[in-house]
C-alpha cells in the first residue's frame, strides 16, 4: 500500500507524460485537487475534472504538450516526503531553474507556487519541484 499520495500523484503524471498519454486518472483527495488546480494555473496541465466512479471519486488530469508533441512537464521531483519533511522560510525557498520551473509549497493558506509564496511572504513545506 502506498503511504505517500503525493508521490503517487507525481509518479502517475510523470509516467503518463513519458508515454504521451492524453490524460491520467487517479483516486481523488482534496490535496490532489488543490495540486491539480495549481498545476493548471501555472500552465503545466491543460485541465482537470472530478468524476464519481461509485466507491470513490476519480481525478482526471488532461496533460499538456507543446506544438511538437513534447510534454510540458519535463521533470518532476518529490522534495519533502513522509520520512523527511523539508520546511523553508520565505528567504530560503529555492528557485527552480532560475525561475523557469516552480516549487510547490504547502503553506497555512493552502498550496502555492514559490513565486506566489514569495509575493505573500510565506514559507512552508516544499512538496515538489517541476521543470
Amino acid at each position: 500500500m502506498n503511504t505517500d499520495p503525493i508521490a503517487d500523484f507525481l509518479t502517475r503524471l510523470r509516467n503518463a507524460s513519458l508515454v504521451s498519454h492524453p490524460s491520467v486518472e487517479m483516486p481523488s483527495s482534496k490535496l490532489k485537487v488543490a495540486l491539480a488546480k495549481l498545476l493548471q494555473r501555472e500552465g503545466y496541465v491543460q485541465s482537470y475534472e472530478l468524476r464519481d466512479s461509485g466507491k470513490y471519486p476519480l481525478l482526471r488530469i488532461v496533460l499538456k504538450y507543446d506544438g511538437e508533441g513534447y510534454p510540458v512537464i519535463q521533470r518532476i521531483k518529490r522534495v519533502s516526503r513522509p520520512g523527511l519533511r523539508k520546511y523553508h522560510r520565505v528567504a530560503n525557498i529555492p528557485r527552480v531553474l532560475s525561475g523557469a520551473g516552480i516549487a510547490v509549497i504547502s503553506t497555512s493558506k493552502g498550496l502555492m507556487s514559490d513565486r506566489q509564496a514569495r509575493r505573500e511572504n510565506m514559507g512552508g513545506e516544499i512538496l515538489c519541484t517541476l521543470q
